[in-house]
Parts: C-alpha cells; sequence; structure tokens
C-alpha cells in the first residue's frame, strides 16, 4: 500500500515538474500599493511547560555550572535577544488550564510541586513562575502573552492573577507581589481567557465557553494605565462553526480570537520522523502547511461578516511541525529535531501570515526551546551545549519583515498536486485527494528604514529557478541578500555539527534596467534588501 502511495505522488510530481523546465519566472512587485502593517507579533514564540523547554532550556537556576544570567541559560537568552522577540506565550498550551499562579511566587524553597498530567506526567518544582517569566520578558524587552487558566481555574483565581502583575499600589495583590520582591507592577498587554476550550482546556461547546468567557472576562480588569488585549481560545483549524458561535455569542467583548494549526500527519499513532522522510513526505509537508491559507480565510470571510470593520484579530498563537519524537528522549516531552524541510515550512507560513496581516495581527510558534519546531535545542546531558535550528535561522532572515507595511506581488510559479495523506489509508491504501503546492514562495514589504525586503522560497528539490522581478513604483540601485539552503532536505544541526545549516551571503541577485534577477537554487530561501 505504501508503494502503491509513493507511486501515485511520484507520478503527480513528475507531471508537475516537466511542465516547463526551461521557462524563467517573472514577477512584479508593487512597491506603491503597500497598505497594510505587519505586525512585530507575527514572530511571536511560545513557551509552554512541556519537556525541557523551561526547565533546562530557558531557565537552568542561578545554582546552575551552565552559565547564566539570574538563572536564564545565557546562550539561549542572548540568541533570543539577537532574534528580536516581540511576544512570548506562557504557561501554556494545555499547561495553562492545570496552572495555579499562585504555586509559582515566593521563596523558590518553598514553593510547592506538582506533576505535569498533560505532558508526560514530569514532576516540576515551580521555581519558574510569574516573577521569573515577566521578568525575562522585560530583558528580552518583548510583549508577555499569559494564558489564564478557565479549565480548572475559577474566576476569582484569574481575576487576582491580572491583579498582583498589574496592579500599582493599595490593593491585597499588589502588597503581596511586593513582599514577594518585586515593587512596580509589570505591564501586561495580552490575555489569553483559557486555551483549547473545545479539548485539553475543558472539552467544552463554543455555547458554553462563549459564556464562560464573558464572565471571566469582566473580573479581568485594568489597573493603573495597564490596559489589557483579551484573548478568546479559538478554533483548532478547521473547525468554523466554533468561530461562528464565538463571534456571536462574544462579539467585541474581545480584542482577539486565536486559532490553532498543525502540520501534522495525524494525531492517532506515527507522526513521521522529522529528519527521515522520503520525498513525497517532503512535498506534502509543504503543501500540507500551506493549507492554512485556505483555512484563515475561511475563518476570515466568518469574522467579516459579523465584524465588517475588522476591530476583532486573528491570532495563529499555535503553529508550526509536529513529528515523532526523537528516539531515545522522554515520552510527551515532544523534543524533535528541526531539519530544512521545517524552515521551508516556517517561511511559506509566514509568508501567508503577511498575506493576511489585515486580520491575523500575531502568530506565535510552537515552541521555544527543545519543543516540537524550536528555535533552539540543548543538550539535556548536562554538557550545556546548544544549537540555533534551521527554523531560528528562518526568523533571524525575516526581521525585517517586523512592523514592514506588506507588499503586493504578482508571482506565477508552477504547481505541483501532493497527495494529501502522509501515510496511505490502512483499510484501502488509496490516495485521498491532493493539495496544490507552487514551487516558488515570494513575499515583500518596505521596512521601517524605507528599504525594500523581498523573500523567495524555491521548495523545488533538483530544479533552479530564474526570477525576473519588475519593481513597480521603486527604484533601487543595490542589493543584497542571505541564502538559506543545504545538501539535503533533511539536514539539520546538531550539537556535533552546530552549523551544518546555516545561512550565507547570496549573490545571485542583480539589478539591471529596475529589473531584478534572481537566480534561486533548488531547496534554497533566500532574503534581498534594496535600499
Amino acid at each position: 500500500m505504501k508503494r502503491l502511495l509513493t507511486t501515485i505522488m511520484a507520478a503527480l510530481s513528475l507531471s508537475a515538474l516537466t511542465t516547463a523546465q526551461a521557462q524563467n519566472l517573472s514577477a512584479t512587485i508593487h512597491a506603491d500599493q503597500g497598505q497594510s502593517k505587519i505586525n512585530k507579533e507575527i514572530y511571536g514564540q511560545f513557551a509552554e511547560h512541556l519537556g525541557s523547554c523551561i526547565y533546562g532550556g530557558l531557565w537552568v537556576g542561578e545554582d546552575s555550572p551552565i552559565p547564566n544570567i539570574n538563572g536564564y541559560r545565557k546562550d539561549v537568552f542572548e540568541a533570543l535577544k539577537a532574534l528580536q522577540v516581540p511576544v512570548l506565550r506562557w504557561p501554556g498550551g494545555c499547561f495553562a488550564d492545570e496552572y495555579h499562579w499562585r504555586d509559582g511566587i515566593g521563596p523558590r524553597s518553598q514553593r510547592p510541586s506538582m506533576k505535569n498530567n498533560n505532558w508526560g506526567g514530569t514532576i516540576e518544582d515551580n521555581s519558574f513562575g510569574t516573577h521569573e517569566f515577566l521578568n525575562l520578558c522585560e530583558m528580552l524587552g518583548c510583549e508577555p502573552y499569559i494564558s489564564g487558566n478557565v479549565g480548572s481555574g475559577t474566576v476569582e483565581e484569574l481575576a487576582k492573577w491580572v491583579e498582583y502583575m498589574t496592579s500599582e499600589e493599595g490593593t491585597p495583590m499588589a502588597k503581596l507581589r511586593k513582599e514577594n520582591g518585586r515593587e512596580k507592577p509589570w505591564r501586561v498587554k495580552y490575555l489569553g481567557v483559557g486555551n483549547e476550550s473545545w479539548g485539553c482546556g475543558g472539552n467544552m461547546r463554543p455555547e458554553y465557553y462563549s459564556d464562560l468567557y464573558r464572565r471571566y472576562s469582566v473580573y479581568c480588569r485594568n489597573y493603573d494605565g495597564n490596559k489589557l488585549y483579551k484573548i478568546a481560545s479559538g478554533a483548532s483549524d478547521y473547525d468554523y462553526d466554533w468561530t461562528r458561535v464565538l463571534m456571536d455569542r462574544i462579539g467585541h467583548r474581545m480584542d482577539g480570537v486565536s486559532l490553532h494549526y498543525y502540520t501534522c500527519a495525524g494525531w492517532d499513532g506515527s507522526k513521521g520522523s522529522a529528519t527521515q522522510f522520503d520525498n513525497n513526505q517532503y512535498y506534502w509537508a509543504l503543501a500540507k502547511c500551506l493549507e492554512i491559507d485556505e483555512v484563515i480565510q475561511k475563518h476570515k470571510a466568518i469574522m467579516d461578516e459579523k465584524d465588517p470593520k475588522r476591530q476583532i484579530d486573528l491570532l495563529v498563537d499555535e503553529w508550526g511541525t509536529w513529528w515523532d519524537e526523537e528516539p531515545g528522549t522522554i515520552k510527551g516531552h515532544l523534543f524533535q529535531q528541526n531539519a530544512l524541510r521545517d524552515a521551508f515550512v516556517a517561511a511559506l507560513s509566514l509568508n501567508v501570515f503577511h498575506r493576511h496581516t489585515d486580520r491575523v495581527k500575531m502568530a506565535n510558534i510552537a515552541q521555544i526551546v527543545n519543543v516540537l519546531q524550536s528555535m533552539i535545542l540543548t543538550d539535556q546531558k548536562g554538557t550545556g551545549h546548544m544549537v540555533l535550528t534551521p527554523t531560528y535561522h528562518v526568523f533571524q532572515m525575516y526581521t525585517p519583515f517586523q512592523e514592514a507595511t506588506y507588499l503586493p506581488i504578482d508571482l506565477k510559479s508552477e504547481t505541483m498536486q501532493v497527495a494529501k495523506a502522509y501515510f496511505p489509508d490502512k483499510a484501502t491504501g488509496k490516495n485521498a485527494g491532493t493539495r496544490p503546492l507552487p514551487l516558488v514562495s515570494a513575499s515583500a514589504a518596505k521596512a521601517q528604514d524605507g528599504s525594500l525586503v523581498i523573500a523567495l522560497t524555491n521548495v523545488s528539490l533538483d530544479k533552479d529557478q530564474t526570477i525576473d522581478i519588475t519593481l513597480d513604483g521603486f527604484q533601487a540601485k543595490t542589493v543584497s541578500g542571505r541564502i538559506l539552503t543545504s545538501g539535503n532536505v533533511a539536514d539539520y544541526n546538531d550539537f556535533e555539527h552546530p552549523s551544518r545549516v546555516a545561512p550565507k551571503a547570496f549573490t545571485g541577485a542583480k539589478l539591471k534596467k529596475g529589473v531584478l534577477t534572481v537566480k534561486l537554487p533548488a531547496k534554497s530561501l533566500v532574503v534581498l534588501q534594496l535600499p
């Protein structure tokens, strides 16, 4: 059966790839038609108490032999600082709806331990809590995004957490915060009222959750100039009814509604290896990740009907690849490697978010360290080694897009049809239809300094592309860029080879008479800047 699916996909791939072997591509960037800003929060991160994301990833404690800054891993902190992280979501995820914030304040030696029931049954000592998280955000210069406990917590508990974090003086929670060493309140903008309330956050119906949101959000108050941006727990990928109900029953009581979308082969059984996959499985991942475009469009259509002025934002606050855990790692800790394939998933997804920046105002990749499609991997054997993943390099290369003005780009690329199934149907072995996959993806924007920034991704495994780009409304004299590629799309960085997949200077772009010609190698990502 697997051989049958492979044959089908190979035939489809061959058919698509032989349609225009010798034909150059052309594109036009409309530099004078930019209207929407690409919020920097689209490059947001997500840190859950899951596996070694927090403990051993972000946090090692002041007494650790691993170099640290006030308990935060020094190498990880410096890498994140260089990434210009705009917003960080915490403490979950599924963990959020079992987290009771009072367990994570006060002297660390007196904090009670807890069992992480969602992720491997790990016993946690709560040494990383509210102070540690919010202080980290201050040090990184990013906005904190707190996910509140609605699943197992009370209205009073969440209300007092907001008071503890943001009230200036004269309240019991402000007094308690000061007793715990923090005189001034933190500025906390983003507050999630529950997480995945349709699943691990309470297994609720949308009607019931809507009523809970209305109740909980009333008591999450604005203190002393801190204005909360309240986020409803939104849908999982294709659940359009959830969005419709929330728009009807919550409406403008929420500032934003979340959406979760993973590039995952299925939730039962094997999801496939992060590093051992064939060509068809490679193309499957890219076509699957691009399906988020259609998913966003359908959620936007529902939101536009109920909110035509677009006052409620759509936040993709969990997204990325989800593969099998690496062999030999702890079950339930979701530690997976990160190959060049994952980097392309990141680039293609970010390009989609750019196109929908009129409604999509934040996205948070899952997750920041050691979990799923992470930015950073740290050695769990106590050596203190750290490695930057190919996905980290994508985010770093894309930093000029933060707060830039999105520009329309016309590009017609060859498109292949890719089977929807990562694995064949066990009963029939039949193909479940196909998805389209353009072989070249592009995004363009005018950066804050007035320069033009262009991202081009060629996902073809064996075909270089030459692209002639007309710059409509923009005059450039020079071009520079970097390229991310490797010999194999399954290549990844590890502690022995930390720079196997890393950006290099790109010299394949030339300007002549207002036309930018780019020679784009197979399986490569290029980001160009034109001052």
